[in-house]
């Protein structure tokens, strides 16, 4: 591609991106560089022709990669030299990340360009510059971050908040995550009116934290106006199970249990895989049942669940896994893609105005 063509396609972004749900992809956040995320691009655009791109990141390095992928006339380029690094504190970027494909990619949220940001970069850096320059909810104490937990539901997921956008919740903190939880699962997994549950030591309402009891009580107050049903305390082997579709938490532990989770599916994986190489026999029986194998792994690939949502600001963020491929972060833009489509932020907004004054005749968000 020649310079002249790579700014036609930097400042094409009105004609080539009309019509388009337009995501905005930071492409130097993640470990595997830009290759692995144009190309995680790409898959999606295969799958769904209504997909746009604003990519962000130095203008040289990605115009190779959008024209290898075929992407021309499905992406724009907005040129941004820095970068923030995986080790780079949230209070430096605030202070010198304006120049980032990063701080780009959320302002192309703040300023209207695109609905949903996805980034694989630095958690805590991402986090505190969306809250920053989008600004949270009114009414939001503290915004939260929702990921997609494998479970026996019919759809195979529930949704899990808070995972580690902030260690403290108080009661009303508590009140707002199950809101917004609410919300992504009937705009993310199409539930009409999802189960929520509270994590918890016990199920017995006797049990655990003061601010836990206190929130019991808030949700199940709320749920009859809010479209959602409340179960009461879960405990952790709930979780995969079925029986919620939404498991409210501190950041804290959400953080700890989903940490803990994606270590186990590992070790799973890795155990499986020698018993199954242990002898001649047991490469046979994984031969027999290699069709059954790949379903499984499959269906634990953490790579096809992959994004975290930022909940509580004025637009929608995507967090992918640092470590994200082309797979996971296809994901990741499946994920935000579905949320646009659904019109999720104005969804959030009206549901989380709803916290105070609980209303039966709140439409459904």
């Amino acid at each position: 591609m020649t310079s002249r063509a790579q700014g036609d396609l930097v400042a094409a972004a009105p004609s080539v991106l009309a019509g388009k749900i337009v995501i905005s992809v930071d492409t130097m956040g993640g470990d595997h560089g830009p290759t692995a995320v144009v190309a995680g691009c790409a898959l999606s655009a295969k799958k769904n022709p209504d997909i746009g791109f604003i990519l962000h990141g130095p203008e040289p390095v990605l115009a190779p990669l959008v024209a290898r992928r075929h992407l021309d006339g499905r992406c724009v380029i907005r040129h941004a030299d820095g970068v923030v690094t995986m080790d780079a504190k949230p209070s430096a970027v605030l202070r010198h990340g304006q120049g980032t494909s990063m701080w780009s990619a959320v302002d192309s949220v703040r300023n209207h360009e695109a609905t949903v940001a996805v980034s694989c970069g630095n958690t805590g850096a991402l986090m505190v510059l969306s809250m920053v320059r989008l600004r949270k909810l009114p009414g939001v104490n503290r915004p939260a971050i929702a990921c997609l937990w494998p479970s026996r539901n019919t759809n195979g997921y529930a949704v899990m908040l808070d995972v580690g956008a902030d260690i403290r919740a108080d009661a009303e903190d508590l009140l707002q995550y199950a809101m917004m939880g609410a919300s992504y699962a009937r705009n993310g997994l199409g539930l009409d009116r999802p189960r929520v549950g509270l994590l918890n030591v016990g199920t017995e309402e006797h049990k655990g934290r003061a601010e836990l009891k206190a929130a019991h009580g808030m949700i199940a107050e709320a749920a009859p106006g809010s479209d959602y049903d409340f179960v009461g305390f879960v405990e952790g082997g709930d979780i995969p199970r079925g029986k919620v579709d939404v498991i409210v938490t501190d950041g804290f532990t959400g953080n700890v249990a989903l940490k803990t989770a994606e270590g186990t599916a590992s070790l799973i994986r890795e155990l499986l895989g020698e018993a199954f190489r242990y002898s001649i026999l047991s490469r046979l029986a994984a031969l027999l049942a290699l069709t059954s194998l790949r379903r499984l792994q499959k269906r634990i690939d953490p790579r096809r669940v992959n994004g975290g949502v930022f909940l509580g600001l004025n637009g929608t963020i995507v967090k992918s896994h640092g470590s994200a491929d082309a797979t996971s972060v296809s994901a990741a833009i499946k994920l935000a893609f579905q949320l646009a489509q659904a019109g999720f932020s104005d969804r959030l907004a009206a549901r989380v105005a709803s916290t105070a004054h609980p209303r039966q005749d709140m439409p459904l968000g």
